[in-house]
């Protein structure tokens, strides 16, 4: 499977999404209700990802892609980016044996080069030991930015390619190719926990047909119900990718 851009081919459309992308939003709110430190909701919404991760898993679902951290999030507090790390690196130690069990391929993607050696350690050992399953392929956006992407996409392209030869052969799908998620689908469904209304810098390029479905659940409430929510909204929709009505 590699990603194929819907703005020149139809995808194939079904009552279960191929791809489903989600924004996890809302762990430091719902700390905050609670007058718990944000750090406690950032542990909470780890037991979130993995009731999500293994409901999905059984629901004939082939991508999950979660957006754990933005390029956009080294802005925040250093003792909370510091626990995120920590988080993220204590989260592949324990969780890595699980997804295997599941038959689940483990990808993390975005700019790595941020993260210490040892974390980076952790993510290709945890790439490794999963790479040869196929039950369903979960991708961990961290540090990731779709903009970021976007650029680095186009410089690999262009180091590929011969200057006589770019115009006419960067089109759409070459593009696609050198994305982070070229191996994925375009998502038929994005959802935004935490109330908030936007994308926020996510998977710009690949979510120019997806259905969008934002819940006010804040992400470490985000529970079966949550999701089949989510699942009968999409059932919903009429995808036409700029057809014209049936």
């Amino acid at each position: 499977m590699h990603c194929v851009s819907s703005t020149v081919h139809v995808p194939d459309v079904g009552a279960v999404p191929r791809h489903i992308a989600i924004i996890m939003d809302g762990n430091g709110r719902w700390a905050t209700q609670r007058k718990l430190p944000r750090m406690a909701g950032h542990t909470k919404g780890v037991d979130a990802v993995r009731t999500t991760v293994e409901s999905y898993s059984n629901s004939g679902i082939g991508y999950l892609t979660l957006f754990a951290s933005s390029s956009e999030n080294w802005r925040r507090r250093r003792a909370e980016v510091s626990f995120l790390m920590r988080l993220f690196a204590s989260v592949l130690i324990r969780e890595t044996a699980r997804l295997d069990d599941y038959g689940i391929r483990l990808r993390i993607v975005g700019d790595l080069s941020m993260f210490g050696a040892g974390l980076r350690a952790l993510i290709q050992r945890a790439e490794a030991k999963t790479a040869h399953n196929s039950h369903m392929t979960l991708t961990i956006a961290a540090n990731s930015g779709g903009r970021g992407d976007i650029l680095r996409a186009i410089r690999r392209l262009l180091e590929q390619t011969a200057a006589d030869e770019r115009s006419a052969l960067i089109d759409d799908a070459s593009f696609a190719q050198h994305l982070a998620l070229a191996y994925a689908p375009e998502p038929d469904l994005f959802i935004r926990t935490g109330r908030e209304r936007r994308i926020s810098n996510f998977l710009l390029w690949q979510l120019a047909y997806t259905e969008l479905y934002f819940t006010d659940t804040f992400w470490p409430d985000f529970d079966d119900a949550t999701l089949e929510a989510a699942l009968a909204s999409y059932r919903t929709r009429e995808r036409r990718f700029g057809r014209a009505n049936a």
